[in-house]
């Protein structure tokens, strides 16, 4: 009926990330209480505002609190690390959480990101598939070499072939490069050209189409309930404008559905996009006729005590009447 995503964006002189992090797990542990159906933790690195850059480590105290809910890291920029480390720490991951932590793979966008690692930026695509390719190998649990590097990796995960991994990005390369590895897509939606495209090239690599997720029209991500919509507005607006902001200046010149270029407050909630503020009875709506509503309820470093009350409100006044 819902899902939780956590980026742990913090603006100046508001909560503390201690009371975020908290707060992050505490709502995890009410979101698999309450029928959430996945929580997913993201990743991103040099960022002013201290977005999640340990996304593993976080999503290991989710399942340490949990023991049915899926998590999911998306995105993992997998050229960004180490693929023989990146390895042992998700089978290792995939053992303690039973199995329930997946990953969308992706190259990242930030220049920021790969000159802090000293990756080449220009070839992260190429280092993608070099990456997947170790990580699959390594799971086998069999010697092999890697970069003139002898690798083993135990102990193997406890997925057959290791944890479940899907394909991020937005362009056609992306799309084929997941159906080249046999895997599922999940885009940043705004071209419906995409899904073709997979098709056709699962038949050129003659593997089977797994999952592929293209979302179009409206599908907001970072949505809330609220009583009184007005004054949440007013209360929780400033904080989703940072979120927006901040990836707006991120994805400059390209393309995303959930791209704003919001100025203030209410050209964000005029935009009706990406960021929603729904009434109980709307909430409601949505859930029935879309099937889920995506939750961010930390977005922008939103005080816990705050993103509770949505939170709270949702388990009162609208999943008894979607239940019922």
């Amino acid at each position: 009926m819902f899902t939780l995503r956590f980026d742990m964006r913090l603006r100046d002189g508001d909560a503390s990330a201690a009371a975020l992090y908290r707060a992050a797990i505490e709502m995890t542990v009410w979101g698999e209480q309450h029928g959430a159906a996945l929580a997913m933790v993201s990743e991103h690195h040099a960022s002013s505002d201290g977005y999640l850059p340990a996304p593993l480590v976080l999503a290991s105290a989710l399942s340490a609190r949990t023991t049915k809910l899926p998590i999911q890291v998306g995105a993992l920029l997998v050229p960004l690390h180490d693929p023989i480390e990146l390895a042992e720490q998700m089978a290792v991951l995939d053992i303690v959480s039973g199995g329930r932590v997946s990953y969308v793979c992706a190259l990242g966008y930030r220049p920021e990101e790969y000159a802090m690692f000293g990756r080449e930026m220009r070839q992260r695509g190429k280092r993608m598939e070099a990456c997947l390719g170790a990580m699959k190998r390594a799971w086998s649990g069999e010697p092999f070499e890697y970069e003139g590097r002898p690798v083993r990796v135990t102990p193997r995960p406890l997925t057959p072939g290791g944890p479940p991994l899907w394909m991020g990005g937005n362009a056609p390369e992306a799309v084929r490069r997941a159906a080249r590895f046999g895997m599922g897509m999940l885009t940043m939606g705004g071209n419906p050209e995409l899904a073709e495209i997979y098709r056709k090239a699962c038949v050129e690599y003659g593997m089977k189409p797994q999952l592929f997720v293209n979302p179009v029209g409206d599908a907001p991500a970072s949505c809330f309930v609220a009583r009184d919509v007005e004054r949440a507005w007013r209360e929780i607006g400033p904080y989703l404008l940072h979120d927006a902001q901040m990836y707006g200046s991120w994805l400059a010149g390209m393309g995303s559905i959930t791209k704003s270029a919001a100025a203030n407050v209410d050209a964000l909630r005029a935009e009706n996009g990406n960021y929603r503020i729904f009434t109980p009875d709307e909430a409601a709506l949505r859930i029935r006729e879309q099937g889920a509503l995506m939750l961010q309820p930390l977005c922008g470093g939103l005080p816990p005590e705050l993103a509770w009350q949505s939170l709270e409100l949702l388990e009162s006044d609208v999943l008894p009447r979607v239940r019922a």
